[in-house]
C-alpha cells in the first residue's frame, strides 16, 4: 500500500506550527543594520540580499519596529498598482510621501522613520528612486531583494550608488544555537579553539549537536518547525516547501527547466569524484553563452555557493580563478540534505535519526564539505579550491584555500576520523613559501599532527 501523504499525516501539527510562525530569531545582521543607521544617518540606503525564505523581511521589520518611531513596509509582491505608480514620477516627493502615509495609515516623522522596500526587484523604478529619496534626506530606506541581480530586473534602470549591499545568509551555527536557547556553546568552543585544547568527553555531544544543525539547517521556517514539533518529518516538510518555492522561481527565470536542474543536481555532482561540477553532463548540449547566463543566475539567486578553482594559488586568488572549473554547494546544508533524498516523497524520521547518530552507512563526505563551505562563506570568505595531477588517473585536491594577509591557509576535509592528509602535505611542500597555517577538518577532537591542526568541524567558523 502506498504511504499516505505527509500533509495528511501531520495536518494538525502543520496547522499548529504555522500558527506559531511569528517566532522572531536573533540574527547577527541586526548589528550591521545598527551600524549603518548610526554611521550613515540617512546618507545611504541599505539593500539586504539573500535567498527566498532566509528571513530578510522578518529581520528588517523587527529592526524598524525597534529602532524607529514609525515605518512603512511596502511589499512589492503584494503592492497595488497605485503604490507602484507613485515611483513613476519623482518631481513631487511631498505628494509621494503623503500618499504612502495615507495608503498605509502611518505617520512618518522626519529622520525618525524608515521606509522598507521589500522584494524591491518587483518594482525596478522604486529601486531607481532610492538615489533621489536618499538625497531628499527625510527618511531612512531599507531594501530587501531575492534574485536581485538578474538582468531583466535591472536592465532598464540606473542602479543607485547611494546603496550599501549586505547579504543575509541562512542562520549560522551560533544563531541556530541561540534559537534553541543556548548562548553558551559557541563562545565556549571558541575558547577551546583559541587555547588549542581538545574537548575530550564533551566532544561526542558537541558533534551530535552540530549534526542536528546540519540536518535542520538555518532556514528560519525549518528551525521553527523543529522547535515547534521536535519532529524531523515536519522539518523535512518545511524544507521541501522552501525548495519548491525555489523551483518556481527558477521556472519563472528559465522556462526550459535547465536552471532548476542545475540546482537540483548539486548533491549528485558533489557526491561524485569529479573534482568539480560538470554542467554539460547535467544539461546535455547547451550553448556556452546560455550556460554562462544560467550559472550567473544561479549564483545571483543566493541559493547556492560557488567555489572556483585557483589556477595559481596565491593571496590574489580572484585574479587566477578558473571560471570553467567550479564546485556548487547549497547555501543551506539542511536544504542540501533534503535535496539528497529528493527521490522520496518525504525523508523519514529514521533516516534523520541515523544521520543524527552517525549511523548512516553511506559516505557523507559531501555533506560535510557543503556545511564547511557554508560556514566559511557566512564568515566572509570567498571559496576557492585547488587540484593538480597525482598520476595519470588521479589528482591531489585541497578542498578550500583561505587568504590571510600575504599567506595561505589550506584546508583538507575528511568526513571521519581518518587522519592522513597526503594532499595537504604535498600542497604545503609545493607552496611552502606562502603557507602560514594548515588544517584538516574532520569529525574527531582537536589535535595537532606536526604542522597540521586537526580541527573538529564545529570549529570551522573560528578560522
Amino acid at each position: 500500500m502506498r504511504n499516505p501523504n505527509i500533509k495528511t499525516i501531520f495536518a494538525p501539527k502543520i496547522r499548529q506550527y504555522l500558527i506559531n510562525m511569528e517566532r522572531i530569531f536573533k540574527r547577527k545582521l541586526y548589528d550591521r543594520l545598527l551600524e549603518w543607521k548610526r554611521v550613515q544617518n540617512g546618507k545611504s540606503a541599505i539593500l539586504i540580499e539573500g535567498a527566498r525564505r532566509v528571513g530578510k523581511s522578518t529581520l528588517v521589520e523587527q529592526f524598524a519596529k525597534n529602532e524607529y518611531e514609525s515605518y512603512i513596509l511596502i511589499d512589492f509582491n503584494e503592492a497595488s498598482d497605485e503604490v507602484k505608480s507613485l515611483f513613476n514620477n519623482l518631481m513631487n516627493k511631498d505628494f509621494i510621501f503623503l500618499q504612502l502615509q495615507a495608503l498605509y495609515n502611518v505617520v512618518l516623522k522626519e529622520r525618525k522613520s524608515v521606509i522598507i522596500f521589500d522584494e524591491v526587484q518587483k518594482c525596478p523604478l522604486a529601486r531607481q528612486a532610492i538615489k533621489y529619496l536618499v538625497k531628499d534626506g527625510r527618511y531612512d530606506y531599507i531594501e530587501t531583494g531575492s534574485l536581485i541581480s538578474i538582468k531583466k530586473n535591472t536592465k532598464n534602470i540606473t542602479i543607485p550608488s547611494e546603496e550599501e549591499r549586505v547579504t543575509l545568509y541562512p542562520m549560522d551555527y551560533e544563531e541556530f544555537r541561540w534559537a534553541l536557547g543556548d548562548e553558551a556553546t559557541v563562545p565556549l568552543l571558541q575558547t577551546f579553539y583559541e587555547k588549542g585544547l581538545p574537548l575530550d568527553r564533551a566532544h561526542r555531544d558537541k558533534m551530535r549537536d552540530f549534526r542536528l544543525y546540519m540536518l535542520v539547517g538555518g532556514m528560519p521556517q525549518a528551525v521553527n518547525a523543529y522547535i515547534e514539533t521536535n519532529n524531523f518529518s515536519m522539518v523535512d516538510y518545511a524544507k521541501r516547501g522552501i525548495i519548491k518555492v525555489y523551483q518556481d522561481d527558477f521556472q519563472k527565470l528559465d522556462e526550459t527547466g535547465r536552471l532548476e536542474t542545475l540546482f537540483m543536481e548539486i548533491p549528485s555532482q558533489l557526491s561524485q569524484t569529479n573534482n568539480r561540477y560538470k554542467p554539460y553532463a547535467v544539461l546535455g548540449d547547451v550553448d556556452d553563452d546560455k550556460l554562462l547566463e544560467l550559472l550567473k543566475d544561479l549564483e545571483d539567486s543566493k541559493t547556492t555557493l560557488f567555489s572556483y578553482h585557483s589556477n595559481d594559488p596565491n593571496v590574489g586568488m580572484s585574479l587566477t580563478k578558473d571560471n570553467s572549473k567550479f564546485k556548487i554547494f547549497c547555501a543551506d546544508t539542511g536544504l542540501f540534505v533534503t535535496l539528497a533524498f529528493w527521490d522520496k516523497d518525504h525523508t523519514e524520521n529514521i533516516i534523520y535519526q541515523k544521520l543524527l547518530n552517525d549511523k548512516f552507512s553511506t559516505n557523507l563526505g559531501y555533506v560535510y564539505e557543503n556545511v564547511i563551505a557554508q560556514m566559511l562563506a557566512t564568515s566572509g570568505n570567498k571559496l576557492f579550491y585547488y587540484t593538480w595531477p597525482k598520476d595519470e588517473t588521479h589528482n591531489y585536491e585541497v578542498d578550500f584555500l583561505l587568504s590571510r594577509d600575504a599567506k595561505l591557509h589550506p584546508i583538507e576535509v575528511k568526513s571521519s576520523g581518518y587522519k592522513t592528509h597526503k594532499s595537504l602535505d604535498v600542497f604545503c611542500q609545493k607552496y611552502s613559501h606562502i603557507i602560514e597555517r594548515r588544517y584538516l577538518i574532520y569529525t574527531k577532537d582537536l589535535k595537532k599532527d606536526e604542522e597540521t591542526l586537526l580541527l573538529p568541524v564545529y570549529m570551522t567558523p573560528f578560522l
